[in-house]
């Protein structure tokens, strides 16, 4: 696949790819003989870790490290592990943070529903 390809397949900018393989994100992109990136299954399958991981606000420097350690071999797993299951932890910590969130939006929706509605009159407003 050329980067445009891709670029279209995962809704990634082409300059996104090209910095994740820059970073050593992407192992090694196979190239035509003209030089071009000819993307395979593999390099695409990092790309869509890469992505999924990016979505769950794993930073760069973390990313880097677990491909290391994934380079290195099997006997990195319990590391690599560890770095998911952090990842893990702070993602679930967000989505309670969002949850929250929710439930405020959700209140305060409510409550102008029912005072456009006429059902409230005496209430005290509160950010």
């Amino acid at each position: 696949m050329t980067i445009a390809e891709v670029s279209k397949k995962y809704d990634l900018t082409p300059d996104t790819i090209r910095y994740y393989e820059k970073e050593g994100l992407i192992p090694k992109v196979p190239r035509t003989k003209n030089g071009i990136r000819d993307f395979d299954e593999e390099s695409c399958g990092w790309i869509e870790f890469i992505k999924c991981m990016r979505n769950a606000g794993m930073e760069i420097e973390i990313l880097k490290k677990y491909v290391d350690l994934f380079k290195k071999g099997k006997s990195t797993i319990k590391e690599r592990k560890l770095l998911l299951e952090e990842q893990r932890t702070r993602l679930l910590k967000k989505q309670q943070d969002i949850n929250a969130t929710l439930e405020r939006l959700d209140y305060k929706i409510k409550l102008y529903q029912e005072i456009e509605a006429g059902k409230r009159k005496d209430f005290m407003e509160k950010p």
